[in-house]
């Protein structure tokens, strides 16, 4: 057997359940988009642990993985400390205003002796790797620039009447650098909305050949995959500056990596 696994926890579990509905290797093969041997080595490997569908409830991805994969020659579930639940980490990591560096205070709150915030990332970004393989993305010096408000407000106190407002956050990220710029605005109005960019450009000290926004009402009135359709008043400051407007696609945030990830860390 060989000791590299070449399905994903997710895929290992789709295959269980197509094989326990009696779908062929070939076929289960097709439908996750590998060999056939590979299901067939799968299969065998978790017939060896024990393993049927339907799985455990409590089965974490850890545990499936190390049962089927303890004697194969990978490294084995179990390490000298402590470790959270992953899994659970990662949709707390989805929270405004939630980073690793916090995730990492709390479990070392917990967990005194337990992983350096360095050995923590990297453990964490493995742990995804294995739920979600993705193409990471290269972005070019100047070639884009990520904006979006950060879904969490800010509180303003007036000096002078000690009247308490509610202030949004807008959040800019160059793509190449992760250089951010970021400011509170009253609302997510289009005069705000416009205004923010003229700063930003202006802390920046240029522009970038594209700015990335999210479907924002204010930017964009019909989000498209293919044809999305600006905001007039956006189009023509874009046209101004003499850069171009490239929303991220509806319900697909990972156009959007550099600004998901700082405006989550914004506070």
């Amino acid at each position: 057997m060989p000791a590299k696994r070449e399905l994903t926890m997710r895929q290992i579990r789709q295959m269980l359940r197509l094989a326990r509905d009696g779908v062929s290797a070939r076929e289960i093969g097709r439908t996750l988009g590998v060999a056939r041997s590979t299901i067939q080595d799968n299969l065998k490997r978790a017939s060896t642990a024990g393993l049927a569908w339907p799985l455990a409830g409590d089965l974490t991805d850890a545990v499936l993985e190390q049962r089927l994969f303890a004697h194969a020659g990978v490294r084995c579930g179990f390490r000298r400390r402590a470790e959270p639940d992953w899994a659970s980490l990662a949709c707390e990591l989805k929270r405004p205003g939630v980073n690793l560096m916090v995730l990492w205070e709390e479990y070392r709150a917990v967990h005194p002796e337990g992983y350096g915030y360095s050995r923590f990332c990297d453990l964490f970004r493995e742990f995804e790797r294995r739920l979600s393989p993705t193409m990471r993305q290269d972005h070019p010096a100047g070639d884009k620039v990520f904006v979006d408000y950060s879904g969490k407000k800010i509180m303003i106190v007036d000096r002078e009447t000690g009247v308490v407002r509610d202030a949004e956050i807008f959040v800019a990220v160059l793509g190449a650098s992760n250089y951010t710029y970021a400011e509170a605005s009253w609302t997510q109005t289009l005069p705000d909305w416009i205004e923010a960019h003229v700063r930003m450009f202006r802390f920046f000290g240029g522009v970038p050949r594209l700015v990335v926004p999210d479907n924002l009402k204010s930017g964009v009135h019909r989000a498209s995959f293919y044809d999305p359709e600006i905001n007039r008043s956006y189009g023509m400051m874009a046209s101004h500056y003499g850069v171009g407007i490239l929303p991220a696609r509806p319900r697909k945030p990972r156009d959007k990596g550099s600004d998901s990830y700082c405006t989550s860390s914004v506070t």
